[in-house]
């Protein structure tokens, strides 16, 4: 057992590598702006979000996956080639995306990659103990690995599209866009819900069957029908605008269901977790509660014309998801299992970093829609900003090899 847990905190530290390497390519993203860089811009783009999204959250949440249901089975081996051949794909993306965007190689280590997480859903599927088959945290991350293989029909997808249609295509955005929504508001969101359920079953802090079957239930219907949010970019009837706000209301009512629980075990849960922990998740639900409120605005046609528009406030809705609710939750659900050692002062640089970009990103989205003009020094302002959170996640990295080699 202490051998794994050292391999899975061998994957969360390279997971943490991603991580600094997508920040890295987002700080070369926003001094674009500043300074001239010789490199193709939306190759560095595909680069950052391959990165960030199949790198450091896509490692992360398969470690805490495999740590949580899969410690106890002996499959470590069997494993091994997975976690390996799925690095392989990564890698592959980090070194062809930057030099040549969407072409042969990199389209090859991409699709590679999907069937490296099929592999991953076959194996976690076959081998996860009959003693978790009913616990509600497992029932969440199956659902969450159902939406990362519903997901992948959106990269099937775009060879077919580009071939017949071409990429100015409203298909192909939709294609993208159904990748992106299942990733971020499916997989993600469900395994990050079914971490901390587990946590708190753990404590014996329990959501009711009725509960949770009424919980489940809302989240699900939200997370498949807000999907039509993502097409309003096309004007479609009002029909679609309707599916896409029942399915933000569906989430946001989900949400409510879990925050009243929350209150109701509130006691239990003060007696049992850190104050560190308790602020972080309240910062999450915040979080998380204004994501969904954004998600429900958007439903209105003229908020979802105004995202259309002004691509700032998308940009700055998906870097509330990836950077705010789910790398924040993912830092502390690896630092509550001793997958990575949290040190507090560069977590809160992080929290900084990533809330004073967030206003710096939505301020431009607003001086845009109220056509006023950008105060000169913006560009430079957002790319120091970003470079806080390279710090703070190269820092953590750093703190926690030190850790490691002071205990050898």
């Amino acid at each position: 057992m202490a051998r794994l847990n050292k391999n899975l905190q061998n994957h969360t530290s390279l997971a943490i590598v991603y991580f600094v390497l997508a920040a890295g390519l987002g700080c070369v993203l926003r001094f674009f702006r500043v300074f001239e860089i010789p490199v193709t811009y939306k190759f560095i783009v595909h680069a950052h979000s391959h990165v960030a999204l199949l790198g450091w959250v896509y490692l992360a949440l398969t470690t805490l996956l495999y740590k949580l249901y899969l410690s106890k089975v002996e499959v470590h081996k069997k494993y091994r080639n997975i976690f390996w051949f799925t690095q392989l794909t990564i890698v592959g993306m980090l070194l062809t995306f930057p030099f040549q965007g969407y072409a042969v190689f990199s389209i090859i280590f991409s699709t590679l990659f999907l069937f490296a997480s099929y592999w991953f859903a076959w194996f976690f599927f076959k081998n996860v103990p009959a003693e978790y088959k009913q616990k509600h945290s497992l029932k969440c991350a199956k659902v969450a690995i159902v939406y990362l293989l519903l997901s992948s029909l959106g990269p099937w997808a775009l060879g077919a599209i580009m071939n017949t249609l071409g990429a100015t295509s409203i298909w192909y955005r939709l294609a993208i866009y159904f990748y992106l929504h299942f990733i971020y508001n499916g997989w993600m969101i469900m395994a990050l819900v079914a971490v901390f359920l587990y946590i708190l079953d753990k404590q014996n802090i329990l959501l009711s069957e009725k509960g949770f079957k009424a919980f489940f239930l809302k989240l699900n219907l939200g997370i498949i029908f807000s999907f039509f949010l993502s097409t309003l970019f096309t004007q479609p009837a009002v029909f679609y605008y309707i599916l896409g706000g029942v399915g933000a209301f569906s989430q946001l009512w989900a949400f409510y269901d879990l925050f009243k629980f929350m209150r109701i075990e509130w006691t239990p849960i003060k007696r049992q977790f850190s104050i560190f922990f308790i602020n972080t998740i309240k910062t999450i639900g915040v979080l998380w509660g204004l994501k969904m409120l954004l998600q429900l605005l958007s439903s209105i046609p003229y908020f979802a014309n105004m995202a259309t528009t002004y691509l700032d406030f998308t940009v700055g809705y998906l870097h509330l998801t990836f950077l705010g609710v789910v790398t924040i939750s993912l830092f502390l659900f690896l630092d509550y299992f001793k997958l990575l050692i949290l040190n507090k002062k560069l977590f809160l640089v992080y929290v900084f970093g990533f809330v004073f970009t967030e206003l710096l990103i939505f301020f431009k989205a607003i001086v845009a829609w109220q056509s006023a003009t950008l105060f000169s020094e913006y560009y430079f302002i957002l790319a120091v900003a970003s470079l806080l959170i390279l710090v703070a996640v190269l820092g953590l990295l750093i703190h926690n090899y030190r850790l490691k080699a002071t205990l050898k």
